[in-house]
């Protein structure tokens, strides 16, 4: 399945699509894929001179591999500059995402970069690919599980995608759900067995700010560092690279991480 088909959505009225995912190795949906999905449906709704800068989500309940999701826009508004979009994610059980997306016309400015990947990047050339999915590709940097909280990765898409920058930020949405929780279980000197010792973990909620182009079929870097952990939530703050060094993108997620409940 190419990521396209992975994240298709289909009309069923005004203002209202429905997507479905594939079942995932811990049985359910992945809340990246809710999330790309959810971008798409609320950028179907708004001009192509407007592209999306920045979304939030809130992830309310864990998703049904086997019923489709009906996604719901609501146009809070349209601007000269800006448009504002607020989605609903819907199965049977009732919301499982809250997604409010803003787009931007964009505007000539001078561009300011202050947050660097640093010297001691290893290229994903060499490294060990370890995703658990199709999807995407998976390269942790060697040397960053110290208990300093610091996750760092490359990611690509296996596929080539079109130039169709929508495509690239939903694909980017997509895997950005996957690297948060490592930063914080790292910060808790927990393993990456910690999930098959009775630790649960889950997103809470999910914010991306997009900075500039980012092509998600080459190979981008993830740098994710955990700011804290307390009553079984941590946050992790992260940055996104392309390979020349710009920073594309940033993303802070909260996770709960607790002991199974018994």
């Amino acid at each position: 399945m190419s990521f396209a088909e992975l994240i298709h959505l289909e009309a069923h009225g005004a203002d209202v699509l429905v997507g479905t995912g594939p079942r995932y190795p811990w049985g359910g949906l992945y809340g990246g894929q809710i999330v790309a999905q959810a971008l798409r449906a609320s950028a179907a709704t708004v001009e192509e001179r407007y592209q999306v800068h920045s979304l939030r989500a809130y992830f309310i309940r864990a998703g049904d591999a086997d019923e489709p999701v009906r996604y719901e826009v609501d146009r809070i508004r349209n601007g000269r500059s800006f448009c504002t979009r607020r989605v609903v994610a819907r199965q049977a059980t009732g919301a499982i995402l809250n997604l409010e997306a803003s787009f931007h016309a964009g505007e000539a400015s001078a561009t300011v970069q202050t947050v660097r990947a640093g010297d001691d990047v290893t290229g994903p050339e060499g490294l060990i690919d370890d995703s658990w999915t199709s999807a995407f590709e998976r390269r942790f940097l060697p040397d960053d599980d110290d208990g300093s909280g610091r996750a760092r990765c490359w990611f690509r898409i296996p596929q080539p995608l079109d130039d169709d920058p929508l495509l690239h930020a939903t694909a980017l949405a997509y895997i950005s759900d996957d690297l948060p929780t490592d930063a914080v279980t790292r910060a808790m000197g927990l393993g990456r067995d910690a999930f098959d010792d009775g630790w649960f973990s889950v997103s809470l909620d999910h914010t991306i700010w997009f900075h500039g182009p980012l092509r998600a079929d080459d190979w981008h870097l993830q740098d994710f560092t955990c700011h804290g952990y307390s009553s079984g939530r941590g946050l992790a703050v992260g940055h996104v690279f392309t390979p020349d060094g710009s920073h594309a993108a940033t993303i802070a997620q909260e996770v709960l991480i607790r002991k199974r409940r018994t």
